[in-house]
C-alpha cells in the first residue's frame, strides 16, 4: 500500500511538472503544444510608446497663390504653411529614455510628443535619423523606464509566433499575433527601385499607426521594428514587414554614439543567381551571389575578391539574394572583419575581409 502511494505521488509530481512546462513561455517555441503569449504581451506593452508629431505642410494652392516675390512685395511676407498632426509608435530600448521608431514617423516633424503606457507625457528630441533603414532615434528626459531587450533576429524561425505591439488607427496599445512568414525580404519601391533593407515578413496585423512599434517573440524580446504594409489601400491584408532587431540595434548604437549611421560596404556589384544567370556565366549550381564587378579601392578588391567570383556565405550565413547580403552587412561597421566563402573556377575559398565606409576608409563618418 505504501509503495502504491509513493507511485501515485511521483506520478502527480511528474504530471504537474509537465503541465507547468507545457504552459510556460519557453514551451511556446517548441515543436508543438499550447503557445502562451500572455507574458510577451504584458511585458511589451509597457515599453511601447505613442508618438504624436506636428509638422507643417504646404499644398499646391499654397504654391500657386502664396509663393514667390509677388505676394511678398505687396504684403511683406508670405502666409504661414498650415500645421498637420500625425501619429505612430515607438519602442523604449533603454531605461534612460531612448526610443526607436520609423524615420517616416518623425520625418520633418517640428514637434514630437511621447506618451507612455501609463499615460505620462514627454517632449521628445530626435537624436538622429537613417532614412535608408527607415529608422530614427528619439530621446526623452526620464530614467528607470521599462524597455525591451533585443533578441537575435538571425535566430527567428519560419512559423515562430510573434506579437505586433503598437497604436494602430488611433487605438492606443493594441496587440496582434501572427507568425514569421519569411525572412530577408527586400521590398520594391516605385520605378522598380528596391529598398536598402532586409525585412522580416509576418502575418500579424499591422495598420497605420503601428509604424515604429514592436515585433516581439514569445519571451517578450524585440525581434523587429514594424515598418511597412503590403497592400493596395494602405491597410492590412495579410502581409506586414519589420526591420530585424539586429539591424535596429546597430542603428540605435550608431545614432546614439555618432548621430549618423556608420555603414559598412564590401565594394562590389552583385547579381542574384537564377537559372538564366547560371547558364549565361556557365555556373554549375544555382546558389550564391555572382560578383559582377569590384570597385577600384573597395574592401573586396583589397582583400582578393575578383569579378566572376560567386559568394556563398558571409559570416557563415548563406547568401542567395541581395536581401540576405544586406541583412549581414547592415549589422556591421567599417573596420569590422567578416569571413567570406566564395567559389572561383569551381574551387571553394575563404577570405577575411575588412569592411570599409562609403569613403573607402574605416574612419568615423561625420556630417
Amino acid at each position: 500500500m505504501k509503495m502504491t502511494l509513493n507511485i501515485v505521488k511521483k506520478t502527480l509530481i511528474i504530471t504537474t511538472l509537465l503541465i507547468t512546462f507545457a504552459y510556460s513561455p519557453l514551451f511556446s517555441q517548441g515543436r508543438a503544444g499550447y503557445v502562451d503569449l500572455t507574458y510577451a504581451a504584458e511585458h511589451s506593452v509597457n515599453a511601447v510608446t505613442y508618438i504624436k508629431t506636428e509638422f507643417v505642410q504646404k499644398n499646391s494652392l499654397w504654391d500657386d497663390f502664396f509663393s514667390g516675390s509677388f505676394w511678398e512685395n505687396f504684403f511683406g511676407t508670405a502666409p504661414s504653411m498650415y500645421p498637420l498632426q500625425a501619429a505612430g509608435s515607438g519602442v523604449l530600448v533603454s531605461p534612460d529614455g531612448y526610443i526607436l521608431t520609423n524615420n517616416h514617423v518623425v520625418e520633418d516633424a517640428v514637434k514630437v510628443t511621447i506618451t507612455l503606457y501609463d499615460k505620462r507625457e514627454y517632449a521628445g528630441t530626435v537624436v538622429g535619423t537613417d532614412p535608408k533603414s527607415d529608422l530614427a532615434l528619439i530621446k526623452i528626459d526620464e530614467v528607470n523606464l521599462p524597455y525591451l531587450q533585443f533578441a537575435n533576429s538571425d535566430s527567428v524561425r519560419l512559423g515562430e509566433w510573434v506579437l505586433a505591439v503598437g497604436n494602430p488607427l488611433s487605438l492606443h496599445t493594441t496587440v496582434t499575433a501572427g507568425i514569421i512568414s519569411a525572412k530577408a525580404r527586400q521590398l520594391t519601391l516605385s520605378r522598380n527601385k528596391n529598398t536598402e533593407e532586409s525585412y522580416i515578413q509576418t502575418d500579424a496585423a499591422i495598420n497605420p499607426g503601428n509604424s515604429g512599434g514592436a515585433l516581439v517573440n514569445a519571451q517578450g524580446k524585440l525581434v523587429g521594428i514594424n515598418s511597412a504594409i503590403a497592400s493596395g489601400d494602405g491597410y492590412f491584408t495579410g502581409y506586414s514587414f519589420a526591420i530585424p532587431s539586429n539591424i535596429a540595434q546597430k542603428v540605435y548604437h550608431d545614432l546614439r554614439d555618432y548621430g549618423k549611421m556608420q555603414k559598412a560596404y564590401l565594394g562590389l556589384s552583385m547579381i542574384e543567381i537564377n537559372a538564366e544567370v547560371a547558364r549565361e556565366y556557365n555556373l554549375s549550381e544555382i546558389k550564391g551571389i555572382y560578383v559582377a564587378s569590384v570597385e577600384e579601392k573597395g574592401a573586396a578588391i583589397q582583400n582578393g575578391l575578383q569579378e566572376g567570383d560567386v559568394i556563398l556565405s558571409i559570416e557563415n550565413m548563406p547568401v542567395n539574394s541581395f536581401a540576405e547580403v544586406l541583412g549581414v552587412l547592415n549589422t556591421k561597421s567599417p573596420g569590422d572583419k567578416v569571413r567570406v566563402k566564395y567559389l572561383r573556377d569551381g574551387m571553394e575559398k575563404t577570405q577575411t575581409i575588412t569592411l570599409l565606409n562609403e569613403n573607402g576608409t574605416t574612419d568615423i563618418v561625420k556630417d
